[in-house]
């Protein structure tokens, strides 16, 4: 079964918790059996077993026990664990129940646990459900400092935490945290989760001064002296000292770890890049553009230390250390807005864009319904990310289905529909060209390409069990295998196998899957199209057809699979 589970506490709050679980103590046991609704003509059960250190497998005393009924939240018991960490819940109707655990100093966890996912426990005469062992794991943290050049502690900067997630079987790096160092330069994250970590910092010298590279009527400026060695800017630096996501050194924590790292910053040359606006009469005021660096599977904005005009049509940025950049800034005097995306790379002083010229541009009419054609949301906006997960578009969708998207360069596009209140699938796309499936977008070299969109208005849920050799399989990963698996990788779904061996993949778009159960399959990199074939090959082959937007229950239960 697939949950959400909170990894972070609050600082501040542990009185507070505390008196709460005195409280809730004396409360469960003035009213045994509370907060669970008796179920007529179904003999109850018990839920009992013992929480201990994944760590040591030491029992753990005076941990806070809940258990939820899955298909009722409202429906929950919880108690305070004994001194030998023993907890037991009797007189439980039959059902499927959330088995959760949370003690001061370790990680809130779920029974049988991997990333955002657990397994349920399934009550009835049939299964045993009073040997349970919940496992929690101690909190880690990563801590520390960022230096400069003379060893000095570097204040005021920015400090980002990225964790390696394995969640949906395709490794991606993504920010989780962010912080800013002390007057010491010290920087700490906390509780953080066993697992793969990167840090990376960003900062400005704090006697760094950049001068105006030309005067007021456009030529170079050589009026102004400067000690160009105070023209300097620190680039984006990472664990192990590396200025590229691509060469940062991962810090590997455990239940229960102190990680430490030092980080020292070293000044380059501050680059000076130059925007030149056409047809800027002094009325129309460019908005200051934003840097965004790329950062292992996404990007992270980078604040540039100076932007001014420096003439009638030019405006400069300085204080920037050489990379690769996505620069986005509003155009000037554009009706509706319309936001201009390029791609820097930034490596000598002087380099100058215009916003006029340049690079051959095509935009993107996008007109979007749903199958069925069910009424579009309110209120739902168009996303295009290129091959480097950059995020080129955010475009707002009319009341008619439309959106214009202008300034595009020609490449490959991949659309993501946002919606606040409900989640949304490109199906297909339509043009004149013909039809395509999946969320892909051809943009050319320039004019306007014309496409139709058509979401998922519903999807289906797929609910089986998973057997090995022919006894339900608890926590065992189910994954659901597109045909097209190379090129559909939106379309995957994964869940954790109950008690009782029984799983649901939610949220299915139509089309024709494989369903495959894997043994120990939690840390397997799905990254590699070849490893696809051989789970499918022994799955269960299910289609789903447009329109469907019920539950459909396999007839046979899926075998696992060894690893």
């Amino acid at each position: 079964m697939r949950r959400n589970v909170r990894t972070r506490s609050h600082q501040g709050k542990v009185l507070l918790v505390g008196v709460c679980l005195h409280l809730g103590t004396l409360w469960a046991a003035q009213t045994p059996g509370s907060g669970l609704a008796e179920v007529a003509n179904v003999a109850p059960a018990k839920i009992a077993g013992t929480v201990v250190s994944s760590i040591t497998d030491m029992p753990l005393a005076q941990a806070r026990v809940s258990i939820t009924e899955t298909k009722n939240r409202a429906n929950t018991r919880w108690m305070i664990t004994t001194e030998n960490g023993r907890f037991e819940f009797d007189r439980i109707p039959g059902g499927k129940y959330s088995l959760v655990g949370a003690k001061r100093g370790y990680m809130r966890g779920a029974y049988e646990q991997h990333e955002q996912f657990s397994t349920a426990i399934v009550t009835g005469a049939e299964f045993d459900t009073t040997k349970l062992v919940l496992r929690l794991t101690p909190m880690a943290s990563i801590a520390g400092k960022v230096m400069d050049e003379a060893g000095e502690p570097v204040r005021e900067g920015h400090v980002s935490l990225y964790r390696e997630n394995k969640e949906t079987g395709f490794g991606q790096i993504a920010p989780i945290d962010r912080g800013t160092t002390n007057d010491l330069g010290t920087f700490e994250f906390a509780p953080v989760a066993p697992g793969k970590y990167y840090v990376s910092v960003s900062a400005k010298p704090w006697y760094a001064m950049h001068p105006v590279t030309i005067s007021e009527d456009g030529n170079e400026n050589t009026a102004q002296a400067i000690d160009r060695s105070l023209d300097v800017a620190y680039p984006t630096t990472y664990s192990g000292g590396a200025t590229e996501a691509g060469a940062a050194l991962p810090i590997e924590v455990k239940g229960g770890d102190h990680a430490e790292a030092e980080i020292q910053l070293f000044p380059v040359p501050s680059l000076h890049f130059l925007i030149r606006v056409p047809d800027d009469d002094g009325r129309h005021i460019i908005f200051p553009p934003t840097l965004e660096k790329a950062v292992f599977n996404g990007g992270e904005y980078y604040l540039p230390n100076d932007f001014r005009r420096v003439g009638k049509d030019v405006y400069e940025i300085s204080g920037v250390a050489a990379g690769t950049y996505t620069l986005r800034t509003q155009l000037p005097g554009s009706q509706p807005p319309s936001m201009f995306t390029s791609v820097i790379d930034l490596r000598n002083d002087g380099q100058e864009l215009n916003l006029g010229a340049g690079e051959p541009r095509a935009s993107l009419k996008l007109t979007v319904e749903t199958s069925g054609h069910e009424p579009l949301p309110r209120e739902f906006r168009i996303m295009l990310f290129d091959g480097h997960n950059r995020n080129w578009a955010f475009q707002e969708v009319d009341a008619n289905g439309v959106a214009l998207i202008e300034n595009l360069p020609t490449g490959k596009y991949r659309m993501v529909i946002y919606s606040p209140s409900k989640a949304y699938s490109v199906l297909r796309t339509l043009s004149e060209a013909g039809k395509t499936s999946g969320d892909e977008v051809n943009m050319p070299a320039s004019g306007t390409l014309e496409l139709t969109a058509v979401l998922a208005a519903r999807t289906a849920k797929i609910e089986g069990f998973i057997r090995r050799s022919g006894k339900a399989a608890s926590g065992v990963m189910v994954v659901l295998i597109p045909k097209e698996a190379t090129t559909q990788e939106q379309r995957f779904r994964w869940d954790q196998s109950d008690s009782d061996g029984s799983f649901t993949l939610s949220a299915v778009l139509p089309g024709e899957y494989t369903v495959a159960a894997i043994e120990d399959a939690w840390e397997f990199d799905w990254s590699k199209p070849a490893q696809f074939a051989r789970y499918a090959e022994h799955g269960h082959k299910v289609t789903i057809p447009e329109g469907v937007g019920n539950t459909i229950q396999l007839p046979e239960a899926v075998e696992v699979q060894p690893r």
